[in-house]
């Protein structure tokens, strides 16, 4: 039977018009061979070459030798030969500079792409398809997307566009166009609202389309309580809505694409009009969509903050131990490193350290690096709303029977228990079923992804797998995995890629924390903010010392000289100090007083100030040190800091004529110094880390006494066990989840470490505004096991600490009682939990979306081809996407505040 979705003969590009022909580098630019000789032949040489170095003696000669020769033919039977070159010369470019850089996506599937230097995985050794990337029936150009060191990563644009000319080279553009928060602030301004105002109305809103302003006041509960609503209901900000609502999807700048480039012959300026972006690259006036369709070749140059980390990771360490590692040449079969992931302890490790992947791995226990592959790729949207995660892990712990359908599927699903996790399992499913050849497979498994062709596959295998001796009931068994799967699963090649540097920070992070912590502090790659990656290293035994004029530099870095581990917090986590001002007093160190400082360090009397309110000129004056009367404080050094100001500017010498401000030292006031809490709030307010005390510690009686379970005993609760948590907030998530309701996830830290709470619809309507825009919070909550470390928490109820401290002191004052006031509380928090409950969501039914459906509330969904049902107000991008936040803790996109 034909099949549409299948193109039957391998079309390559021939047939295209010129305007849509592919054109590629040519091979002068590329400078590897002489001009006469053709792009294929040098690609083989090249490969060849490699192949005899490394896998001349190779157990699997004739199967690596086969499908090296497979993918010459396809590569030169499409004519891609040339941007393989490329690409590789890109790669080996970056590094001639000194920049890490990996392959990430479909592209590691590739044994050229590995062979070349591209990709660091051999698919042979983790069966990688070729066809998931390129085949001569893919309607899609080739794409192969490499990740840097975010901060070195324009660097490397700059290195591609010399190298290859900037008539060859253009950046992809992408258009700003309106969503809510643009939409509000732009119009507020253009009615003349008041700034504030306008703030307040932006930020309460979570990252949508601005046309569904009207819908999120209707059913989102954290709205429902807000001055906007109250005021969109008396019908005063109707003209106001309706301007936002009119925005939606306009245009509303033109920005430089974050990674993609066009790698091109001399005619590319002939095919696209170009203009210079801020950075001052080239940037072609077509988006990432535009360009492919119109045959460009694009490489996605990617900026990980991941890399830079490992990469100031291992400067640390060559520098403070004189070891050189070689982090790309690590076997992968650390037992150290597998323990430390099996402990959950996976903070500021790449992709394991969001609250669902560390109960994940707990549950799961990879134990070596194909396990990392399986876990990255389950944990992904398609599996989750697959619901392929439960099945697994009974099958791999042994709960449950692995389910292989059929035996001849036996051997594609036995790594995975039986489960259908990734995208090759689908390719080679079908394959098998149909009799087809792998790319005919992989064309198949994309058009599963639209409603329109599951007939139309459903018509085509039958009666194929039928003639090849499936029995109808086995058929309709994988078709039923098949539909559900759909286009959600994840390309094994893709998780293979990411496992590389996930188990590289793992291994950092076990043998080398002082340098780990140092160098994800620095470059900030996670979901976290600093204050709890901070806490983590303290909680794992490694010091975090304050900020010292003397000692701290322009990043973390490791310290010697202590007896436990230790990193130096760097001047660059004082809020509001310039990148200048920093190199200034870091190149001019050390000082010996605080005038020598004023003069010399070229720091702004505000960022001076700052740095002694935190005690950042504590050891240069000898505060805290001394005793009795005489007792210098912070508040006299900022007092003196003012008098000096009024003597002379800020780094010039003083006029001796005058008063002779060298000879000034501070001198006690008697101004009282610093209590404890307030040095705690200016160290939140000046760096966003609470060092010298955890914000909770100042909870920590009445949380006692509340009976608080602590993150370090939830692995002595049970299922079914009614606890109460608490914490200073770190993010909080709303992930799409198979049933298509919204869940917020929120991760606390209290001080031992993270603890994790849902809140599902039910509760969110008294509780969603609370846990969006509160920074402590008490939440009640239902215990529920999984696994020997899965703990995971239902919340019942949530609260502001500092609502129930002045609770609490209220009820104390009129007492005089502490377990009066104690129990006044628990009264309280009862009555509130069990009390009338505001409608999680209340909006009216109105028509659904195309593809779309009600849930029993009446609330839109968004139904998948794979039947999965998905909240609109779901998060669309993952957590990393984002730009790192700048407050205490993280939000993802689907997230207000």
């Amino acid at each position: 039977p034909e099949l549409d979705v299948i193109q039957r003969a391998p079309v390559g590009y021939a047939d295209m018009p010129s305007w849509l022909f592919p054109y590629q580098p040519r091979r002068t630019v590329t400078e590897i061979a002489a001009e006469a000789r053709r792009a294929d032949v040098i690609l083989r040489s090249h490969v060849e070459a490699e192949w005899e170095l490394r896998y001349s003696t190779d157990q699997r000669y004739a199967q690596g030798r086969f499908r090296l020769e497979e993918e010459l033919a396809t590569i030169a039977q499409l004519g891609f030969a040339a941007y393989f070159l490329t690409v590789a010369e890109v790669v080996r470019l970056t590094r001639s500079h000194g920049i890490r850089v990996s392959a990430r996506g479909s592209g590691a599937g590739s044994f050229i792409n590995h062979l070349l230097g591209i990709s660091a995985l051999n698919p042979l050794d983790y069966g990688l398809l070729m066809e998931r990337f390129l085949s001569p029936l893919r309607s899609s150009l080739p794409d192969i997307d490499i990740d840097v060191e975010s901060h070195r990563r324009l660097e490397v644009y700059d290195a591609v566009f010399e190298r290859f000319g900037k008539d060859r080279v253009a950046c992809v553009s992408m258009m700003d166009t309106y969503r809510v928060r643009h939409a509000i602030r732009d119009v507020g301004r253009a009615v003349g609202m008041p700034n504030a105002e306008i703030d307040t109305f932006a930020k309460a809103f979570p990252r949508i389309r601005a046309r569904d302003i009207r819908k999120a006041l209707a059913e989102l509960p954290e709205l429902q309580t807000s001055g906007f609503a109250a005021l969109t209901r008396d019908g005063r900000l109707n003209d106001f809505v309706e301007l936002v609502e009119g925005l939606d999807k306009l245009p509303r700048s033109i920005a430089l694409h974050p990674c993609g480039v066009i790698l091109s012959d001399s005619t590319l300026l002939n095919r696209t009009p170009v203009q210079a972006s801020g950075a001052d690259y080239a940037m072609s006036h077509y988006d990432k969509d535009d360009v492919e369709t119109l045959g460009f070749l694009k490489l996605d140059i990617l900026g990980i903050r991941m890399q830079s980390a490992i990469a100031h990771t291992l400067s640390e360490v060559e520098r403070t131990t004189g070891d050189s590692v070689d982090i790309d040449r690590i076997p992968f079969d650390d037992t150290e490193t597998f323990q430390l992931i099996q402990s959950t302890r996976t903070l500021g490790c790449f992709q394991i350290e969001s609250p669902g992947q560390r109960e994940l791995v707990g549950k799961f226990g990879p134990e070596s690096f194909d396990d990392l592959i399986i876990d990255i790729s389950l944990f992904r949207p398609g599996p989750v709303k697959s619901d392929m995660i439960t099945p697994f892990l009974q099958a791999r712990h042994g709960w449950s029977m692995p389910r292989y359908m059929h035996p001849r599927l036996q051997p594609i699903l036995m790594s995975t228990s039986g489960v259908v996790v990734f995208h090759e399992q689908v390719i080679q499913i079908v394959a098998e079923l149909s009799g087809c050849t792998l790319a005919e497979a992989d064309e198949v498994r994309r058009g599963l992804g639209t409603w329109e062709s599951h007939d139309q596959v459903r018509g085509w295998l039958y009666p194929l797998a039928l003639q090849r001796g499936f029995e109808l009931e086995v058929i309709d068994e994988v078709w039923e995995v098949l539909r559900a799967f759909a286009s959600f699963g994840f390309c094994k090649a893709h998780a293979g890629a990411f496992a590389v540097p996930t188990y590289q920070s793992a291994w950092l992070k076990t043998h080398y924390p002082a340098a780990f912590y140092a160098g994800i502090l620095t470059h900030d790659p996670g979901m976290y903010p600093a204050r709890f990656i901070i806490h983590d290293a303290q909680a794992h035994g490694v010091t975090v010392l304050p900020i010292d004029i003397n000692r701290s530099a322009d990043s973390y870095v490791v310290e010697a000289g202590y007896e436990t581990p230790s990193i130096r917090m760097p001047l660059t986590q004082i809020h509001g100090i310039s990148l200048d001002e920093v190199n200034q007093a870091v190149a001019h160190a050390p000082y010996h007083d605080i005038v020598d400082v004023w003069e010399r360090s070229g720091l702004s009397r505000p960022s001076l100030e700052r740095l002694i309110t935190i005690g950042g000129c504590d050891s240069l004056l000898g505060i805290g040190m001394r005793s009795g009367p005489f007792r210098l404080t912070r508040r006299d050094v900022l007092v003196f800091l003012a008098e000096l100001d009024r003597w002379q500017a800020p780094g010039e010498a003083a006029d001796m004529l005058l008063a002779a401000p060298h000879a000034m030292v501070p001198t006690p006031t008697g101004l009282p110094d610093f209590t404890e809490s307030e040095k705690v709030e200016a160290e939140l307010a000046i760096t966003g880390v609470d060092l010298s005390h955890h914000v909770m510690d100042f909870h920590r009686d009445l949380l006692v006494a509340l009976g608080v379970t602590y993150s370090r005993d939830l692995l002595r609760t049970k299922t079914g066990q009614q606890i109460l948590i608490a914490g200073a907030k770190v993010a909080t998530q709303t992930p799409p989840i198979r049933s298509g309701k919204r869940v917020i996830f929120v991760t606390l830290d209290d001080s031992t470490g993270p603890v994790d709470a849902a809140l599902f619809e039910d509760v969110q309507g008294k509780y969603a505004n609370t846990v969006f825009h509160s920074w402590t919070l008490l939440v009640r909550g239902v215990v529920r096991r999984t696994g020997a470390r899965g703990v995971s928490i239902r919340a019942t109820g949530a609260w502001s600490i500092a609502e129930i401290e002045q609770r609490y002191r209220t009820e104390f004052a009129q007492s005089h009682n502490r377990q009066d006031a104690i129990r006044a509380i628990h009264e309280f928090l009862a009555q509130h939990e069990h009390g009338e409950a505001v409608p999680a969501f209340v909006g009216s039914r109105g028509t659904s979306r195309q593809r779309g459906g009600m849930s029993r509330g009446g609330r839109e969904v968004l139904v998948h081809p794979s039947g999965f049902r998905l909240s609109p107000w779901a998060d669309t991008a993952p957590p990393g996407s984002l730009s790192p936040p700048s407050k205490l803790w993280h939000t993802s996109p689907g997230t207000p505040g």
